[in-house]
């Protein structure tokens, strides 16, 4: 377990040949350690500061095994106890949809590493995550993109945040609207952070703590292709929780991930809009429900966030509602499939393809939901596909920072397989 620490890093640097983006970093980081009793990884955790076996040419769980061993090889003593962790209950749920920097999540904030040390613990994340477009790394890229976005218009905007993720706003806007915050409308904010850097104390905790650099990464027990372990990567709007046992993927949720502004344009002309993909195979699904299947898949309940994000592990309602997907027609099930798989393309693409098998396989046991309306454009609307297996859901949310738009939460997650199956929930 890592010791107790506090680093004020005030750093601006520049990302290169990270997914092809210049990004740069303007952040307060610190540490965090939050382990409790581990979970027994059959793998003896290396001394801090120890020399980790690197194989360059390995593939698979191996290749992710050794790139974290890269990146641990380029940290000091203090870093790699940072970063290197116990697998424990407490340390592998430390995660949340908040900007609240290290008070709420373990690990090394990318922040405080030199640009070598950057671009090691990106090529971990990019080996574990799938490959297509807004899913896996080109997804979390975005994100991270997005908070350099919200730090800029934050520190050109007098209006400054809501007092929290869910703000009270009314006001909605189209999400495909290219992003401004509300007070400074005709100055469009870049991926490039001009401000100072954000407030809230030295971990980037609060509300303010906005930025590709307060985001965290930590290996939960010691990576191996022969033990248990998890990759926990996480920032604001965005958990990855990849767990790994024996060389292979055993879990790849909770996967939390969202996004504000919803869509933008940088300097170059370049557009993101990284939860698109999720949206748009949601839409045609429900597009695609007659009014009586509609009717039957309504829910009676409203919903300001997902049931099932930070804090609410093992939460699954006991009776599933909606329709059940075994009265859908053979297109209607292939939507329904086209739709849940953006989810389960965060992890890399071997061990999305097993798990869509298996949620194909559960398909007929599988229901579809939905709350407020279908067009997913206005605060309170909802979609949920809850399987033996799969869950997911997708909200509608009023901005935060841009008051007159919505932004977006969801989260995958596994009625059996959270955490690669590790913990016991009540």
């Amino acid at each position: 377990m890592s010791k107790d620490r506090t680093r004020l890093v005030r750093t601006r640097r520049t990302w290169r040949g990270i997914a092809g983006a210049v990004t740069a970093i303007v952040l307060v980081g610190g540490g965090f350690a939050v382990a409790n009793a581990s979970t027994d990884t059959g793998t003896a955790k290396p001394a801090a500061g120890a020399k980790h076996p690197v194989d360059k040419k390995a593939t698979g769980t191996a290749a992710v095994v050794s790139a974290a061993n890269e990146f641990l090889n380029t940290l000091d003593a203090d870093q790699q106890a940072s970063t290197l962790l116990d697998f424990s209950q407490a340390n592998a749920t430390a995660w949340s949809n908040l900007p609240c920097g290290s008070s709420c999540r373990p690990g090394i904030q990318l922040g405080s590493l030199t640009d070598t040390q950057l671009a090691a613990a990106m090529k971990v994340l990019k080996l574990a995550t799938g490959t297509g477009k807004n899913t896996g790394y080109d997804q979390i890229t975005q994100i991270i993109k997005a908070d350099d976005v919200l730090n800029s218009a934050q520190s050109t905007s007098s209006a400054g945040p809501a007092p929290s993720d869910t703000a009270s706003s009314t006001a909605s806007a189209d999400p495909s609207a290219t992003a401004s915050p509300t007070s400074t409308a005709t100055d469009a904010p870049t991926d490039v952070p001009t401000g100072t850097p954000p407030s809230g104390g030295t971990g980037g905790g609060g509300l303010g703590g906005y930025g590709s650099g307060v985001y965290f990464l930590a290996f939960l027990g010691t990576p191996s292709t022969t033990g248990t372990w998890q990759l926990h990567f996480g920032g604001h709007h965005l958990a990855l929780d990849l767990t790994y046992k024996k060389g292979k993927v055993a879990g790849a949720s909770p996967f939390f991930v969202g996004v504000e502004p919803t869509t933008w344009t940088d300097d170059d002309g370049t557009t993101y809009a990284p939860l698109a993909t999720m949206r748009d195979g949601l839409l045609a699904l429900t597009g695609s429900l007659n009014t009586e299947q509609l009717a039957t898949a309504k829910l009676s309940e409203s919903f300001s966030d997902v049931l099932l994000g930070p804090g609410q592990d093992g939460q699954f309602p006991e009776t599933k509602e909606g329709i059940k997907v075994s009265t859908l027609s053979p297109k209607q099930k292939q939507l329904v499939l086209k739709a849940i798989h953006p989810w389960i393309a965060n992890v890399d693409d071997a061990t999305a393809k097993k798990l869509m098998k298996t949620y194909e396989h559960e398909l007929n046991q599988t229901y579809v939901a939905y709350s407020g309306t279908t067009a997913l454009d206005t605060q309170g609307d909802y979609v949920r596909i809850d399987g033996p297996g799969v869950w997911v859901e997708f909200v509608c949310q009023n901005g935060v920072v841009y008051r007159d738009q919505i932004h977006y939460h969801t989260v995958y997650r596994d009625h059996t397989r959270d955490y690669g199956s590790e913990f016991t929930f009540s």
